[in-house]
């Protein structure tokens, strides 16, 4: 059943609320599942509230539970590729400012709860919400379709964004930019070459594999 209409309490109940089942597939992939489906407008406006303040938002809810919800909302994989941050019935600025709350979201959830592990490596001490945060970019829906004349801004922002995260006190968060980074690569060489480069030189002492990884993401080669 479409909900069209939630408070934004009983959206984070519907979003992260629900059980995490052992070994069998989350409950946004059953046939009878309820989904949100509210207007783009709606929806970024939530998205953003969210990301910008999690803490108090999610308070109560397992990390378990918050990496199922995050994953349902934004993951393209799951019920994420709702166009609503594509969408240009959103105006520009609000879509901006999503983007950007992407950087509040790793600095104040991500970064304090996520395991100092790199997920590249399928190191096994790896969290729960380590996945989610390291497939962020690579899962998360589209900004912008190609004719839309902010998608220049958009992707900018984007990229801004995960050289903010890149520079977090986490090395979890900072493979995520890199992996995000390594698949903008192909389209923005030269802006993700740059952002990479600084990293590298403001960070020379970093752990050797982050570092080869980040090289690895200068030239596009992740997965």
């Amino acid at each position: 059943m479409r909900l069209q209409k939630l408070t934004f309490d009983d959206w984070l109940e519907h979003s992260f609320g629900r059980e995490v089942r052992f070994q069998q597939a989350p409950w946004y992939f059953d046939p009878d599942h309820d989904w949100w489906d509210p207007p783009p407008v709606e929806a970024v406006s939530y998205v953003t509230r969210l990301f910008e303040d999690p803490e108090p938002a999610l308070q109560g809810f397992a990390d378990s539970q918050i990496a199922q919800g995050l994953s349902y909302l934004v993951n393209t994989s799951a019920s994420g590729d709702n166009r609503w941050f594509c969408s240009t019935d959103v105006p520009v600025e609000d879509r901006v400012r999503c983007v950007k709350s992407v950087a509040a979201l790793f600095t104040k959830l991500f970064e304090p709860r996520c395991a100092p592990s790199l997920s590249h490596l399928s190191e096994a001490d790896a969290g729960t919400l380590n996945c989610v945060c390291y497939m962020w970019w690579d899962a998360f829906p589209s900004l912008a379709h190609a004719g839309d004349p902010d998608l220049p801004t958009l992707h900018d922002c984007a990229l801004r964004t995960m050289e903010r995260i890149l520079h977090l006190n986490s090395i979890a968060c900072q493979e995520s930019a890199l992996h995000g980074l390594g698949h903008w690569q192909r389209d923005y060489s030269e802006k993700v070459t740059q952002i990479i480069d600084r990293f590298c030189e403001a960070h020379s002492k970093a752990d050797p594999r982050l570092l080869a990884y980040a090289r690895s993401a200068r030239c596009g080669c992740v997965l």
